[in-house]
């Protein structure tokens, strides 16, 4: 009699697991990247280093009966998550992840486990790409709204044609602060132009701050042109924090593409602005992308200092797979 019941239970789960794949996909998409790089100048002066990343993603999406659209993304990235989880749990392998549910005419909403960027947080704040982030005791990181783990976000559905509207929310979890709201709308309407506003909150226990955001990029024929700015502004006036950037590209190719970038951040204290500029190029050959930049930075503490001007250059190998 055991037997039997065993092989009942044994054809239920393999049953239900089969409902379940046809149910939706998974996928597994990963990349890897080996890379040189030489900093020069300041104090800090760390001539050449090598590295490597790597990164796997699993994805999944399906269609349920009542039809609603539900998809998830899970990524692994070692030492990515320095500073999350407990002491033991830090530098583990697991990375942002995130369930979405969506129905035509609804919108979509995505619950962010972790990694969750503010609406306005999304709008990619540099249009240079955040070369500042690629020197040692750089300016402060430009901030853009509160984004944080376990937060929710909203596309609206379609009112205008091109016209794309998310909203997010960030609850209170940090002591008694006020929760954390944001918005952006992005118009792609005109052929090549893409004009996005964003605006939104980033409220702690003790301090709040609000944030906005533009981006104007134009692309015609081989040659995008983007600008963005974001103003931060927060209760103590020497946390404020704004950034302007603009950059150019040429697709010379459809394997070569070069661009030229600058990045201009202020604090608040009333110094020198930290200003960066930089060159790149990138050949795409299938999965393989290799490319090299060299950027410079000067005053990137905010202040005059000499050893606070840094060069720095890189080489580096992309595998997609």
């Amino acid at each position: 009699m055991n037997n039997f019941k065993k092989i009942g239970v044994s054809a239920l789960a393999g049953s239900l697991m089969a409902v379940t794949a046809n149910a939706g996909e998974m996928s597994v998409a990963g990349t890897a990247k080996i890379a040189v790089e030489h900093i020069n100048g300041g104090a800090a002066n760390a001539g050449k280093s090598f590295s490597m990343g790597n990164q796997l993603t699993f994805s999944g999406s399906g269609e349920l009966d009542n039809g609603m659209n539900v998809s998830m993304s899970f990524i692994l990235d070692q030492g990515d998550d320095a500073t999350g989880g407990t002491t033991s749990g830090k530098n583990a392998p697991f990375d942002s992840h995130s369930v979405s549910v969506g129905m035509d005419g609804l919108g979509t909403l995505t619950f962010h486990g972790e990694g969750g960027d503010s609406a306005i947080s999304a709008m990619d704040g540099s249009a240079a790409g955040g070369m500042w982030d690629n020197f040692q005791a750089t300016a402060d990181e430009p901030k853009a709204g509160k984004s944080s783990d376990d937060m929710l976000s909203y596309a609206l559905p379609t009112f205008l044609d091109d016209l794309a509207l998310v909203a997010s929310y960030t609850p209170n979890g940090d002591g008694g602060a006020s929760s954390s709201t944001s918005y952006s709308a992005t118009y792609t309407g005109i052929e090549g132009l893409t004009l996005a506003y964003g605006a939104g909150e980033d409220n702690t226990a003790i301090l709040t701050a609000d944030a906005t955001a533009w981006k104007v990029s134009y692309a015609y024929g081989p040659i995008t042109v983007t600008a963005t700015e974001l103003e931060y502004d927060h209760d103590t006036d020497g946390s404020d924090r704004d950034m302007e950037s603009y950059a150019i590209a040429y697709t010379v190719t459809d394997e070569i593409s070069v661009g030229y970038g600058q990045e201009e951040l202020t604090d608040g204290t009333g110094t020198e602005d930290a200003e960066f500029s930089g060159f790149d190029i990138s050949y795409t050959s299938g999965g393989m992308t290799l490319k090299a930049y060299a950027q410079e930075g000067d005053n990137i503490d905010y202040s005059t200092t000499a050893t606070k001007d840094q060069e720095v250059w890189a080489v580096n190998a992309t595998f997609a797979f």
